[in-house]
C-alpha cells in the first residue's frame, strides 16, 4: 500500500487530495492545523474503504 504525506489537508485542495488518494487505495498521513478537519477528512476516507493517519501540526514551529 503506498503512503502519501499531505499538508495542509483540512481544507480546500489538500483535503481533496487527501480523499482522493485515499480512495485510491494509499494510505495519507494528512498534516493540519486544525484538528476538527482532519477528523472529518478521517471520516470521509474510512467511509471510502481507505485509512489515514492524523498528524495535527503547524508546521511554522519546525
Amino acid at each position: 500500500m503506498p503512503t502519501a504525506i499531505v499538508t495542509g489537508a483540512s481544507r480546500g485542495i489538500g483535503y481533496a487530495l487527501s480523499l482522493a488518494l485515499g480512495r485510491e487505495g494509499a494510505h495519507v498521513v494528512a498534516v493540519a492545523r486544525t484538528v476538527g478537519g482532519l477528523e472529518e477528512l478521517d471520516d470521509e476516507i474510512r467511509e471510502a474503504g481507505g485509512s489515514a493517519t492524523l498528524v495535527p501540526a503547524d508546521l511554522k514551529d519546525f
